[in-house]
């Protein structure tokens, strides 16, 4: 389990999710009670129903008040919420509800905030309504690329909200991103590749719809990987 690989690493947080080649979705609930009792380090659990965009209609947002509540009753640390208006603004009434319906535990907005129309408009409503921590690739496709947004979301929300920079995050560019953006937390997947231990197998056929290897392979958080990374990070927190 990636999650295990994460601690042994040296993370000092599992963000949990799975999907990840659609953005992340819900780990199901075997998953997150493994993963809690497995894990002695920080576990949050993302809440995202479905890939797609963050624009959510009533039965998806009565599955995410749902998985709230598991993970409340399961010993979760945080929940990572997400829940955009079709203007492209921060949905502030369900975010809203959410987070009362979640405390005690921490909660972070996800990269929802990336495809936010007004970024500092949005971290403004982040911060009134309370949110922990802020995820965000700096509305780029990586981090990296968005690091100038970032260090000024960074410099805007001292002492009101954390900002923790996730996307493309490795151990090649993460101490340009301390050094440039200032943050204190970083969000790393670190996945290498692990090839499948079946000897048996029908290569004409591809379940997962793509014409490569894909059926016999594993993307997993890589603790080697980790290692490196906590270590350059330098006492800076890595989730």
């Amino acid at each position: 389990m990636s999650a295990i690989a994460a601690q042994k690493g040296g993370a000092e947080r599992v963000e949990l999710c799975e999907n990840l080649a659609e953005g992340g979705t819900t780990p199901g609930y075997g998953s997150i009670v493994t993963a809690r009792k497995l894990l002695t380090i920080g576990l949050n659990v993302l809440i995202r129903p479905r890939g797609g965009d963050f624009l959510y209609n009533d039965i998806e947002f009565e599955v995410m008040q749902q998985d709230i509540l598991f993970c409340k009753n399961n010993g979760i640390d945080g929940v990572v919420i997400g829940m955009l208006y079709e203007d492209g603004s921060i949905d502030i009434q369900r975010t809203e509800h959410l987070i009362g319906l979640a405390r005690p535990m921490s909660v972070t907005f996800h990269r929802a905030f990336d495809m936010a129309a007004d970024p500092f408009g949005s971290l403004n409503d982040l911060i009134k309504l309370g949110v922990d921590r802020l995820l965000t690739s700096g509305q780029q496709n990586t981090a990296f690329d968005g690091r100038h947004l970032i260090a000024g979301l960074v410099e805007c929300s001292v002492n009101k909200i954390l900002i923790m920079p996730g996307g493309g995050i490795n151990e090649n560019n993460l101490a340009d991103m301390i050094s440039f953006t200032k943050a204190s937390e970083y969000h790393v997947s670190a996945r290498s590749m692990l090839k499948s231990n079946m000897k048996f197998r029908k290569p004409h056929i591809h379940i997962s719809g793509k014409s490569d290897n894909a059926d016999y392979e594993l993307s997993v958080t890589d603790d080697a990987r980790i290692s490196e990374i906590v270590r350059i990070a330098g006492g800076n927190y890595i989730s």
